[in-house]
């Protein structure tokens, strides 16, 4: 395996003495590693590109193809669904192919709900309601929604320990978007609502399964007051800091607004920040302004259909943009 990135935050660590520590004590060498080199960026984007699932690179080569770059973050997703009760093990063969070559993996789970069985439909279920009684039971142990929530997690679990051991370190960000309204995760504010859930799936994953490989993205949905297509305030969803390592957020329709950034980065009282999903890239004068990003994901054909050739080749050639080749050079 070829850690590049990991010398790199070797050298940051000595340089600027400042190691950053992840919330689980027990996290894997190549977590803390990778996490003092994400908070130590100054100034720096890594740049990354979606890929859906194990199906598809296209995406990614796409980046490669007009910009000569490979992304540095390869990004993809553990939805059971498209017939499929479970792709994991087919996605965690590419997560070591494309670590094999380079890549920092980003993973995400979207998940149906827990009263469903997979494959699970999109607008059936991830995108469907859920009961305020099946939600009370999903967060109430001994129920069984409860013990149904499990065996998901337990399933996905399996693929992830298979990731750890290959000594793969995961910026996993699950139940993604959970200040918005369009998953069954959303809208859920208080203690009893999404926090909750951060920290049934952060103890099962680390003091159950010893997952040790995993630095946990939080990442929420750029605020807006869309009538029916809300995303509320961060702060009203975040767990607290010690079951979060990065704060992220997602923007679309080219909504960088400078108050959401402030936002974020007060929540995040010095953890780094990150753009999980974008569509339309950050321009060079966005991230001018906006210089703690630590890195912007791409979300998949929207490479193509959101943004200019010359805009994608613009965020590759600026100074600043990490792309796969400079982790490695590095090295």
């Amino acid at each position: 395996m070829k850690y590049y990135y990991l010398l790199i935050a070797l050298v940051f660590s000595v340089v600027c003495n400042a190691q950053m520590e992840p919330v689980n004590k027990e996290a894997s060498k190549e977590v803390k590693d990778l996490l003092t080199y994400i908070g130590n960026l100054n100034g720096q984007i890594l740049s990354g590109q979606h890929c859906y699932s194990h199906e598809t690179n296209r995406f990614y080569d796409s980046v490669k193809n007009m910009t000569g770059k490979y992304p540095a973050i390869w990004g993809a997703d553990f939805y059971w669904s498209n017939g499929e009760v479970d792709p994991g093990y087919k996605l965690v063969n590419e997560v070591i192919k494309k670590h094999e070559d380079g890549a920092i993996i980003t993973l995400m789970w979207h998940v149906g709900k827990p009263s469903d069985d997979a494959p699970y439909g999109w607008k059936e279920s991830v995108q469907s309601e859920i009961s305020n009684k099946d939600w009370k039971d999903l967060v109430t142990p001994g129920t069984l929604v409860h013990k149904r929530w499990l065996d998901q997690v337990d399933q996905l679990a399996i693929h992830l320990k298979e990731i750890q051991k290959n000594k793969i370190p995961v910026l996993f960000r699950p139940y993604h978007e959970m200040n918005g309204v369009w998953f069954w995760w959303g809208d859920k504010k208080g203690e009893e609502g999404f926090m909750k859930l951060w920290k049934m799936l952060y103890q099962r994953l680390t003091d159950y399964h010893s997952l040790n490989n995993l630095i946990w993205v939080w990442n929420a949905n750029a605020p807006r007051d869309i009538p029916k297509d809300e995303a509320f305030e961060y702060k009203d969803f975040y767990p607290g800091h010690q079951f979060v390592d990065v704060l992220a957020t997602d923007v679309y329709h080219y909504d960088y607004e400078q108050k959401d950034y402030e936002q974020l980065l007060e929540l995040a009282d010095g953890k780094p920040i990150a753009l999980g999903e974008v569509g339309q890239l950050p321009n060079v004068l966005i991230l001018e302004a906006q210089p703690k990003w630590s890195w912007f994901m791409v979300w998949s054909g929207w490479l193509k259909t959101a943004n200019t050739d010359e805009g994608v080749k613009d965020i590759y050639k600026y100074s600043n943009t990490i792309t796969r080749d400079e982790l490695k050079n590095e090295h």
